[in-house]
């Protein structure tokens, strides 16, 4: 590091710059013990000096912590700025992290705006849900709307069944056997064919997955798929048709099967 007696035209201390760039002194001085950012040169009095080099240096740092980046990540990102290319290449990588922050906002955005959503469709104060549909929107769930359709007992019954990856593939597996009802249906396909009734069986299948064998939540996933899912009116629409087929060709499963939990419970699917 250079000493100077004064300080040259185009040298600023650490005061100066950190007043020009609205942090502080110690902001400074912690960024030069860290080895982020060190001044370039040295007054015989000791006195920091810095560039406008620096300054712009500094700028990129500013400008990853705003963005959310440790000072370590800082570290790895920035760039040196001796040639204009380097110069390019650091407002590149500044523009790329920006764009990849504002993804992040966006999609930050949208559930907010989803979970303001839910929470008047709960219309009362439940945390517990709210809870819930937050977890679902951070791990990018799409069927996190379902929550505010199911009460207490059935939340804590899909807890205690499923974690985050069973239950979206339990999800999955509802969708694919929704669209493929749906194709058989326009294939003209009936409930009595075999094609139909390995479907009928793998749909119970999933009932049962969902249930454990418990008949008594029979009635609520009845209750649940009678509800207008106003949060996804693709999956009410793709249930509702999907039924057309799944309904009677269950039907017909149950009778081979010598046995209709529906029946049982005195319900009848088809009322």
């Amino acid at each position: 590091m250079d000493k100077y007696r004064a300080i040259p035209p185009g040298l600023m201390t650490v005061g100066t710059i950190a007043k020009r760039m609205g942090v502080t002194v110690r902001t400074l001085q912690h960024y030069d013990k860290e080895g982020l950012l060190s001044p370039s040169f040295q007054s015989e009095g000791g006195r920091r000096l810095y560039t406008d080099k620096d300054m712009v240096k500094l700028h990129q740092i500013l400008s990853f912590k705003y963005l959310g980046f440790s000072l370590e990540e800082i570290k790895s990102n920035l760039i040196s700025l001796d040639t204009p290319e380097d110069v390019a290449d650091a407002l590149s990588n500044h523009a790329s992290a920006i764009r990849e922050k504002m993804e992040t906002l966006s999609e930050s955005l949208k559930a907010i705006e989803a979970l303001k959503m839910e929470v008047l469709q709960i219309k009362s104060v439940d945390f517990t849900k709210y809870a819930d549909i937050v977890v679902n929107l951070q791990m990018k769930n799409e069927f996190y709307w379902m929550i505010k359709l199911f009460d207490d007992d059935m939340l804590a019954h899909v807890r205690s069944r499923f974690d985050k990856d069973s239950g979206l593939q339990y999800m999955e597996t509802m969708k694919r056997l929704q669209h493929e009802a749906i194709q058989l249906q326009k294939d003209g396909i009936a409930p009595d064919c075999e094609k139909a009734q390995s479907l009928a069986k793998e749909f119970w299948d999933l009932v049962m997955e969902f249930t454990d064998g418990d008949m008594s939540l029979l009635p609520k996933l009845i209750e649940f798929s009678q509800q207008d899912h106003v949060s996804d009116s693709d999956w009410a629409a793709r249930q509702a048709a999907a039924n057309v087929l799944i309904e009677p060709a269950l039907g017909i499963y149950f009778t081979k099967q010598g046995y209709n939990p529906f029946e049982e419970m005195k319900y009848d699917p088809d009322a």
